[in-house]
């Protein structure tokens, strides 16, 4: 699967909603080959940034308020958030921002920890739930990846289309374990950091708390400078690797027919 590697320096990045695409756009591909023209190539970018926006963030607000609402707190429910609908959880200048530039957020869910029967341990579970919500449509992607890929190898070779849904396939992949992989750090105020504080003292959750906004601007300034490049490339393709072994059905499915 050597097209799989070749997308696995696409860097995305995100926080509760905001995503940062930094590189992927700009690089060359089978799929990009279609547009040389300036012009086409900008609607293209527009387009994968519309995926991302109608796909990943959306599911990963929903996936937070859903399990919220099981564990006892209907408060996204009441605001019209437990749904699907990327209108729900747009935020109108960050979707704008992120259509134009590749940087944009949605609007995080309203939780209400008071409303839990163990508040701490009731944020832990809603916070991981975002991210494996954008594990599931890693999976997703990845086997529609290997279907087309499959169905092109099987067919005599990649047509336009074929290539143009392979690299939407491998961006929405990379986009998704990227997402996953980010959130799950355990700093404020990312999802991981809520896992994590069921491990930490009370009293050591709260002054963590407290520090959030501080550590927050840190956590950008180490994103702008490349910090956090290389140890989220191992976390990112060590679960592409999982997942490509979990999807190995499908690669075994095909070989059948060559």
């Amino acid at each position: 699967m050597h097209m799989l590697k070749q997308y696995l320096d696409l860097y995305f990045y995100a926080a509760d909603g905001i995503i940062f695409i930094n590189k992927a756009l700009g690089k060359e591909s089978c799929a990009m080959s279609l547009f040389s023209s300036g012009v086409l190539n900008a609607l293209y970018q527009v387009l994968i940034r519309l995926v991302v926006a109608v796909t990943a963030l959306p599911v990963h607000e929903f996936a937070h308020g859903y399990v919220a609402y099981r564990l006892g707190d209907d408060t996204a429910k009441q605001m019209g958030r437990l749904t699907l609908n990327p209108l729900r959880h747009f935020d109108p200048f960050g979707t704008t921002m992120m259509l134009l530039t590749g940087f944009g957020w949605a609007k995080p869910v309203p939780v209400n920890a008071s409303r839990f029967k163990n508040p701490k341990n009731g944020m832990a579970l809603t916070a991981v739930a975002g991210p494996l919500a954008n594990l599931l449509l890693a999976f997703i992607s990845m086997i529609g990846y290997k279907v087309v890929y499959w169905s092109a190898t099987l067919g005599g070779g990649a047509s336009s289309v074929t290539s143009v849904l392979a690299n939407i396939f491998m961006i929405m992949l990379s986009i998704n374990v990227s997402l996953a992989a980010f959130n799950l750090l355990p700093i404020p105020p990312l999802d991981g950091s809520r896992v994590a504080s069921v491990l930490l003292p009370q009293e050591a959750y709260f002054k963590l708390m407290k520090a959030e906004r501080v550590i927050m601007v840190l956590l950008f300034i180490a994103m702008f400078w490349g910090i956090l490049d290389k140890p989220l490339g191992y976390i990112r393709n060590f679960a592409v690797g999982i997942l490509d072994w979990a999807t190995r059905p499908v690669d075994m499915i095909f070989k059948i027919f060559l």
